[in-house]
């Protein structure tokens, strides 16, 4: 997947969530719920709990908050108990698109989903799965980590990473899940624009027409905004070019 769709993607979701900061960190809490009570409330010994806390840390979720969080997870506190559910289809033009849910209430989520599928010609038909790869992804843009491509290309290679995408200011770490966290270690000094551990498409689907990047980008932002929905993954492609003017026209 090209870099630049890989980036528009991050930047797309977080310009939805950041609009509703209490979803966010309700959706954080969920993820450290699940973690803790997976592998228990100790993060050294729980790298799942512990990645969740980061996250949680990152989006300045009070302390408070990430502790109950690993409270209810572990038993110490009673709530509802969340399983985690995956859902795949197609989106308009036959882009893939997986959806990753945490919910407590699996008869609910499911038609709210398929609705929101099916209001932008998608459908949660057929198996999608085997197009995406897990791999963790470190961002960096040059300008702001202050550092030139040669020597974070180096930095990467030196520290096992699998793969180096570039796209003008911003330059993508790619890594296998086990390398991710020495990887981020390697970086720490240097300021990222995102570090997750992420699902990356095979092959893309190249979008060239403006209301069916339109559709794409707005299916995407509904599912993401929905309150089970933890993470949307999809292979669309789109050019900088009409990105660049969907921004202008919002």
């Amino acid at each position: 997947m090209a870099g630049h769709s890989h980036w528009a993607g991050i930047k797309h979701k977080k310009a939805a969530v950041d609009k509703k900061r209490g979803k966010l960190f309700s959706k954080l809490a969920k993820l450290i719920i699940i973690a803790a009570k997976e592998g228990g409330g100790d993060p050294e010994a729980n790298p799942k709990l512990k990645n969740a806390i980061e996250h949680a840390k990152a989006a300045n979720m009070p302390k408070e908050n990430i502790e109950r969080a690993i409270k209810r997870g572990t038993g110490e506190i009673s709530g509802a108990n969340f399983e985690e559910l995956t859902y795949e289809g197609y989106g308009p033009q036959g882009v893939a698109i997986i959806i990753q849910i945490l919910t407590d209430n699996r008869n609910r989520t499911a038609p709210e989903i398929r609705k929101i599928m099916e209001k932008y010609g998608g459908n949660l038909s057929g198996s999608v799965a085997w197009n995406f790869e897990k791999k963790g992804v470190l961002v960096f843009s040059l300008k702001e980590s202050g550092q030139t491509e040669d020597y974070l290309t180096n930095l990467a290679i030196e520290a096992g990473a699998e793969d180096i995408d570039t796209s003008g200011d911003i330059l993508e770490v790619i890594t296998t899940p086990e390398e991710f966290q020495n990887v981020r270690q390697t970086f720490s000094s240097i300021p990222t624009l995102s570090a997750e551990i992420t699902l990356r498409p095979k092959t893309t689907v190249k979008i060239e027409d403006e209301n069916t990047a339109k559709k794409i980008l707005k299916l995407l932002e509904e599912l993401e905004d929905h309150d089970d929905v933890q993470q949307v993954y999809s292979n669309y492609d789109i050019p900088d070019t009409l990105l660049a003017q969907l921004s202008q026209n919002a």
